[in-house]
């Protein structure tokens, strides 16, 4: 794993290399999607038939085959181990009571003049999430789509998900039961972004769509943007983590390895003022690989794309972790609460060593949905506002009209902006009579 300190002469040449970690070749990708998207447009179920057949690779004999009954989500729910049940249960609950609390309000306020302004806000109408089914299955990513869906009051929710060999996760069923979807389809890639923004002959047309995917899902998402809505363009899982000396390397070690079994792509991203600390950890890292299952995966991740950082001071390390701008940021010192001021762009900030980021992955309640690539400097969470829109409340007074009116119509007028001007003139005078 690449060590690096910022007190040597070729750093900033090495650290400009992670700020490009996010970087995805959808120029070249950009034409294998455009071409899918085009032939879902013409050719709706045909095209999806097809592009299952040549991707995950079984025979769709009729339309029916392409949805997810929902008798099977609830057999598969039915049939989990009790413990598991609770455990899903359980996240559940965490997961809605968060996301209730970030429901923004409709509200009016009224000036003494009796005009009136506010913010009416509203669901979607229709909703797509997709969920991935790539090199692991992902229930959790459901729950972290869903949720937010339904406490925005989202009237009809429609889950896209690849179903490789025509087979599903039993426990993405039982997720989909727990949260209520009535319509789920076994669709996967480019082409369920491209049906749910474009609609076929089984897959109705969505309002936004949510989820993360690979790089085939993430440009369909970009080019179908203004069609419908997106959450973000996400890339692969990250984790930064900012440590002093009284972390434990055995801990750093493992929430690191934590994202980089992901994905080869995966970026683990260690910063601490302490060499002891990195190159301990450093030497628990490859301890740590010996014990995993997705050693193969996690290893070439933490070789091409991880990197410990050894800093000046904790505010060099703040300061680097700020342009950074990860996914996940676990904050591992002796006071974490005193260094987040200091933290501008996380997706996910992680306080103190008992909260490993797979907390947040599964259990504690904020969306694991998250900006990756250094996108969280200027996109959020996914969270209940992704499913809802504001529409503007006006209503003016006589009084007020009067009030405001001739500055309106000034500002019309310098614009050139004839008939503006006019609409309100028009009413001054008539409350002049």
């Amino acid at each position: 794993m690449l060590l690096l300190k910022t007190s040597e002469q070729n750093f900033q040449v090495q650290f400009d290399a992670l700020l490009r970690r996010g970087n995805m070749d959808m120029d070249n990708v950009s034409k294998i999607v455009s071409t899918i998207i085009a032939e879902i447009k013409a050719d709706g179920n045909g095209a999806l038939k097809n592009h299952i057949e040549k991707f995950d690779k079984w025979h769709v004999a009729n339309d029916e085959a392409l949805e997810v009954k929902t008798s099977d989500m609830k057999k598969a729910y039915d049939a989990l181990d009790v413990k598991l049940k609770e455990a899903l249960e359980l996240a559940y609950k965490r997961i809605y009571t968060y996301h209730e609390k970030l429901m923004p309000k409709s509200w009016l306020d009224f000036e003494e003049n009796g005009t009136v302004l506010g913010q009416k806000v509203t669901p979607v109408d229709r909703a797509g999430l997709y969920i991935p089914g790539g090199k692991a299955a992902y229930p959790s990513s459901l729950l972290m789509n869903a949720i937010p869906a339904l406490v925005a009051g989202v009237k009809e929710v429609v889950v896209c998900t690849p179903a490789p060999n025509n087979e599903l996760n039993p426990l993405l069923l039982a997720a989909m039961h727990l949260c209520g979807i009535k319509k789920a389809f076994k669709v996967g890639g480019a082409s369920a972004i491209a049906a749910m923004a474009y609609g076929t002959q089984s897959i109705p047309k969505v309002d936004v769509i949510t989820g993360p995917g690979n790089i085939f899902v993430a440009t369909a998402k970009k080019l179908v943007f203004g069609e419908v809505n997106i959450d973000m363009i996400a890339g692969p899982s990250e984790i930064g983590v900012l440590a002093d000396t009284t972390a434990n390397p055995h801990l750093l070690a493992i929430d690191l390895l934590s994202q980089a079994e992901h994905d080869e792509m995966a970026s683990s991203i260690l910063i601490t003022p302490s060499l002891e600390i990195a190159e301990k950890t450093r030497t628990e890292i490859y301890m740590w690989l010996e014990t995993l299952d997705r050693k193969a995966i996690a290893e070439v991740s933490i070789k091409e794309r991880g990197a410990i950082i050894v800093t000046r001071d904790m505010d060099e390390a703040v300061n680097l972790m700020n342009q950074i701008a990860p996914e996940h940021l676990e904050v591992v010192t002796s006071h974490p609460f005193d260094l987040l001021p200091k933290i501008h762009h996380a997706g996910a900030i992680f306080m103190g060593s008992y909260t490993p980021e797979p907390i947040g992955d599964y259990i504690a309640g904020p969306n694991h949905t998250l900006p990756t690539g250094g996108t969280a400097k200027f996109y959020s969470p996914l969270g209940v506002e992704n499913f809802l829109k504001r529409s503007s409340i006006i209503s003016m007074s006589k009084q007020g009209i009067d009030e405001i009116g001739e500055a309106c119509a000034l500002l019309a007028h310098t614009e050139g902006l004839g008939a503006h001007e006019a609409s309100v003139r028009v009413r001054l005078s008539q409350s002049k009579k």
